[in-house]
């Protein structure tokens, strides 16, 4: 916007430059046909008149460079707000591939939300009640995960090793007994991989 009103002012500084010069160039072509033409018969008039053309030529030269000023900043600024608008184009048609990829993926998201609800609906309904319910009381807490897998003696929760009373703890516990990190507090799901 800042460089669309610069090409806008000096646009109208540019007729303001022209204007200036219209009147200019008309009294000084009326002058010299004056004088070309002989109708001035008194010299001390005829020379005012030479010095008033050759006052109205200097007088013109100034305007004229000081309208090719203005032009070539007004160029100038037409080049720059045309840059500007190329990459705020260029800025806009980027922004609007960067929304439609991110509704593809939010799309692809929900899709993946909804397979794993009827995925963990349909696994949670193996488990005893009483479990399931812990898990979800636990899982706030845990950034969204109640439960981490016992691996090598350490709990993948909170990546701590566990002692060794706590692991002979959880070695002399039944198959079917929840066990609890004593640092997080998640679920311990023991696999082959727990080191018991």
């Amino acid at each position: 916007m800042a460089a669309q009103v610069a090409v806008s002012d000096l646009e109208l500084e540019q007729s303001k430059a022209e204007a200036d010069l219209t009147p200019v160039r008309e009294r000084l072509v009326r002058n010299q046909k004056r004088i070309g033409d002989g109708t001035v018969a008194d010299p001390k008039a005829l020379a005012g008149l030479v010095d008033e053309v050759e006052h109205l030529k200097k007088r013109i030269s100034d305007l004229e460079d000081n309208e090719l000023e203005v032009m070539q900043r007004l160029e100038d600024a037409v080049a720059l707000r045309d840059r500007l608008e190329t990459a705020v184009s260029e800025l806009r048609t980027e922004r609007e591939a960067l929304v439609a990829r991110r509704d593809e993926q939010l799309v692809a998201l929900d899709e993946q939300a909804r397979e794993a609800q009827q995925e963990r609906a349909q696994r949670a309904g193996g488990l005893p009640a009483d479990l399931l319910a812990l898990y979800d009381k636990l899982r706030p807490g845990h950034g969204g995960v109640g439960a981490a897998e016992l691996r090598a003696r350490r709990c993948t929760g909170c990546q701590l090793e566990l002692n060794a009373a706590d692991l002979r703890g959880y070695a002399a516990a039944a198959d079917d007994e929840v066990l609890r990190c004593e640092e997080c507090g998640r679920i311990l799901v023991r696999t082959p991989n727990s080191g018991l």
